[in-house]
């Protein structure tokens, strides 16, 4: 009878034990040791931001755009897959763009681009729950204390304004001091974005090109011409003023500028539809820009990299000029038309005396450098040796070794006066005429000033007073002295055949 008990009682032990074993001996079985666990799977739609940014290259041209060269390294997933490519230019250009690997460029195709514009703003956010429940909060004062009251409605419109639906009533007007949004609809972007469907048959990282046309980023010359008391020599300095408004900032950038007149296709975009081709290169100068003739432009490389701000305007040195010779020059335009005065028959007609400064683009005058267009501001030295602003002028592209001209204004102490004293019928073509220019000096020193007359038809000089040049087939110039507070009359006799 016990060995009957004790047999059963170890039957009955040895079957809870295989009981137990049961479930792990199962889950070994239905696992292969042979076969591992599957990978984690990749991100499907990476992002790159400026975290990711290892070189950037801005070239700048005077006609408001700005190609723009971003080289960023990145993990990318294999196979086919979106990139949203963020941080660029709020004002580029699409159909600019040109994206390629740097890595392995045969390995990394792009199959489909597309610019997300629509931006995340309040109201865009807004416009994009309609049709969704929101929390209104607004805020009460209660018992000396601010207070929280949320309240759940469905927006159903957002046009001019919101219209709610809260339990069964329709509401307008509503104000909330703020509004809780559960999530961000994919379909909104915190920042201009570029997003790639690429194809990657190779590496997992990497090093990838964006270049494209951005708008809204110009630069400009601007130049300060300092003259001395004599008005014999001048220092000069250029200075770069570069503006960008273009949506984003540049940081650390290598930057270049083209001057010159671009032939642009305007489109949509408002900028040209140009090739983004590769123009950034490293320069070995001093930190100012080293000058390069490019194609049909001047391309100017600033020897250091610099960061250019969102919503900045910057100013680099571009050039210095010392002790440059210049000339002070007072000059009369003649009219177009007969000289008399219409008021005061017999009376001279008034004329302006220009005053210009003249200098030389060349490295005998200490510059010789292309200088772009820009607003020249003339100053000079006055007798206290303080600087005065005496006026300004625009001048246009100017390679080296050309002549500048700069107008800054018109003569205060020196008075032109004219008038036609003579016209003769000679026969039915022929004709004699003759005019009187008087010029006066009240300044404290002599001036010479030039007279620039035009003359119609086929003309003979019969007579003149001071020593002429025929200086176009239409027109002759006098350069005419005048001493202080003195007085000098031009007088000269044409004969001219029409």
């Amino acid at each position: 009878m016990r060995l009957g008990m004790t047999h059963k009682l170890l039957w009955i032990s040895l079957l809870v034990t295989a009981l137990a074993l049961t479930p792990l001996l199962v889950s070994r079985l239905a696992v292969p040791t042979a076969v591992a666990a599957p990978p984690v799977k990749e991100d499907q739609h990476p992002g790159s931001t400026l975290d990711d940014q290892v070189d950037l290259a801005v070239t700048v041209y005077n006609s408001n755009i700005a190609l723009v060269r971003d080289v960023r390294q990145v993990a990318l997933p294999g196979g086919v897959f979106d990139l949203r490519f963020m941080d660029i230019a709020a004002s580029v250009n699409p159909a600019t763009v040109h994206f390629r690997s740097l890595t392995e460029p045969a390995r990394l195709g792009v199959l489909e681009q597309n610019y997300e514009y629509d931006l995340l703003d309040p109201q865009r956010l807004l416009q994009k729950y309609v049709g969704r429940e929101l929390t209104l909060v607004r805020l009460r004062q209660q018992d000396g204390s601010t207070k929280a009251e949320e309240v759940k409605a469905l927006l159903l419109a957002y046009n001019n304004g919101p219209v709610w639906k809260i339990g069964n009533e329709i509401v307008t007007g509503m104000n909330a001091d703020h509004i809780r949004f559960p999530e961000l609809p994919d379909n909104l972007y915190s920042r201009p974005t570029l997003v790639w469907m690429l194809e990657n048959t190779g590496a997992r990282r990497h090093r990838i090109e964006a270049s494209y046309l951005a708008g809204n980023m110009a630069w400009n010359s601007d130049y300060v011409l300092t003259v001395g008391r004599d008005n014999n020599a001048a220092d000069l300095d250029g200075w770069v003023t570069l503006t960008n408004n273009s949506g984003t900032s540049y940081r650390n950038a290598k930057l270049q500028l083209v001057a010159g007149d671009l032939h642009r296709i305007m489109n949509q975009y408002g900028v040209g539809a140009m090739k983004a081709a590769e123009m950034a290169r490293d320069a070995a100068s001093p930190p100012q820009f080293a000058r390069e003739a490019f194609s049909e432009y001047h391309l100017y490389s600033l020897g250091r990299r610099t960061s250019i701000e969102e919503k900045e305007t910057k100013q680099i040195n571009l050039l210095t000029g010392t002790g440059v010779p210049v000339e002070k020059l007072f000059v009369v335009e003649g009219q177009q038309f007969y000289y008399h005065n219409y008021q005061h028959p017999g009376s001279p007609l008034k004329d302006v005396v220009q005053v210009y400064y003249k200098f030389k683009n060349d490295e005998k005058s200490g510059l010789g450098m292309p200088m772009p267009a820009g607003v020249v501001r003339v100053y000079q030295a006055d007798s206290k040796g303080g600087v005065q602003f005496v006026g300004e002028d625009r001048i246009n592209h100017t390679p080296k070794d050309e002549m500048l001209n700069l107008h800054i204004g018109n003569a205060f102490d020196v008075v032109c006066e004219r008038k036609q004293t003579d016209w003769k019928k000679l026969s039915d073509r022929l004709y004699e005429m003759e005019f009187e220019i008087t010029l006066r000096n009240h300044k404290e020193a002599p001036v010479t000033v030039e007279v620039n007359e035009p003359i119609g038809g086929d003309w003979q000089m019969l007579e003149s007073t001071y020593k002429w040049t025929k200086t176009s087939a239409w027109a002759a110039k006098f350069n005419v002295p005048v001493a202080k507070d003195g007085t000098s009359v031009l007088r000269y006799r044409v004969r001219v055949r029409w």
